[in-house]
């Protein structure tokens, strides 16, 4: 019987550089668009056979040892590795549980150096390049939890990890690209959830509590301010921790900026070009150089690296080196408006997933995974 690996143990095979040839099964557009770094591609059927294929496959994978098959949901990998289990003895032969959708719930948590009794960890998942926060008192052992994804459980499990307790949840803004899991974490743990004051004018359907501009919220002896930031959404806050860190979401990654016609197609993204282009150059890069940009994405390429940095690395930058280093911080406000207007393909299932995000929807659990599969497209 073919054993099967969790998506954690190939990141482990990936990260200890492990000798192993990856094959993706999937059809070729989906292969295209988004898989596992050094994946090769091999189409393959649920039903299909290897007969006739077995050369062409041992060719593709060269001189290996052990060949990790993976599809969306495991159903044609597994089919492929169980026929090349028995029809061969050249390699050793594993299957990715849960294939793509398991992929997706692949996290780490990288702790960042920010300041004194600050605690602040980065919950990066691999697939998607989501950057979640979890923001906490050393002193106290109190903290809240920034833009959390579906799977809460990585949310409580890292408080655990470093003796804090979430005692507040936020979302900067309703997003496009990934489900939210902050009303649910915020209902397990019977604790405050956060949207900014302009959630409202947004459609939200479910009850929060608003944040109105530069609010600040206590965590233990910790102030986290709430700052405005229209452009990516028309309520997108940014949170200033201590006056040394600004967590800006969409507003500012750490190589470009958020796109804008998400919420504001029916001009191209242009009004919200403008309303970001006033954010970022009144109230982002007003802060001191010092501050640390914590940001709310990463580019995943379409063959699954990190646009900028490494998985399991800090993915920061500074107001100084985003203000010098970001071409398009730079521009004056026309051409950054046009810059803009082309942000290339939006995020799969954006729509679906900002219903759901404000309360319009709602779909079973099981269904989340699936609106998010793909790259997360929130960068211009």
């Amino acid at each position: 019987m073919v054993t099967t690996l969790s998506p954690d143990r190939l990141v482990e095979l990936q990260d200890e550089d492990a000798d192993f040839v990856l094959v993706d099964t999937r059809p070729e557009d989906s292969y295209e668009s988004w898989h596992v770094t050094d994946a090769v591609h091999f189409p393959f059927g649920p039903e299909e056979d290897v007969d006739g294929r077995l050369e062409d496959l041992e060719d593709l994978v060269g001189d290996t040892d052990r060949v990790i098959t993976i599809c969306a949901k495991g159903l044609s990998s597994g089919n492929l590795a169980t026929q090349l289990d028995s029809a061969t003895d050249e390699f050793e032969v594993n299957a990715v549980d849960g294939g793509m959708k398991g992929w997706s719930g692949v996290y780490d948590r990288v702790a960042l150096d920010v300041a004194d009794d600050l605690t602040v960890v980065q919950l990066q998942r691999r697939a998607k390049g989501c950057l979640s926060y979890l923001v906490g008192c050393a002193e106290t052992g109190d903290a809240i939890v920034v833009d959390p994804t579906a799977d809460t459980d990585e949310f409580t499990a890292a408080a655990a990890e470093q003796g804090l307790t979430i005692v507040g949840v936020v979302d900067t803004h309703v997003h496009a690209d990934h489900v939210s899991g902050g009303r649910e974490l915020a209902a397990e743990l019977a604790v405050p959830y956060y949207l900014g004051d302009r959630a409202e004018e947004r459609g939200v359907e479910f009850e929060y509590r608003p944040l109105e501009r530069n609010e600040v919220i206590a965590v233990g002896n910790r102030e986290v301010k709430a700052i405005a930031a229209p452009g990516h959404t028309t309520e997108m806050i940014t949170l200033l921790v201590d006056d040394a860190a600004l967590l800006t979401a969409d507003t500012l990654h750490v190589d470009s900026t958020g796109r804008t016609e998400l919420e504001f197609s029916e001009d191209e993204g242009e009004q919200g070009a403008r309303m970001l282009y006033e954010t970022l150059h009144r109230t982002i890069l007003a802060e001191p150089d010092s501050v640390a940009v914590l940001p709310g994405h990463v580019t995943v390429t379409s063959d699954g690296r990190f646009g900028h940095g490494q998985p399991g690395e800090p993915i920061t930058t500074t107001i100084g080196e985003a203000r010098t280093g970001i071409d398009v911080l730079a521009l004056d406000e026309e051409a950054f408006v046009d810059r803009l207007a082309d942000a290339g393909e939006k995020p799969a299932n954006f729509e679906e997933i900002i219903d759901l995000n404000r309360g319009a929807t709602a779909e079973p659990p099981e269904e989340r995974t699936e609106l998010e599969l793909g790259p997360n497209n929130c960068s211009a």
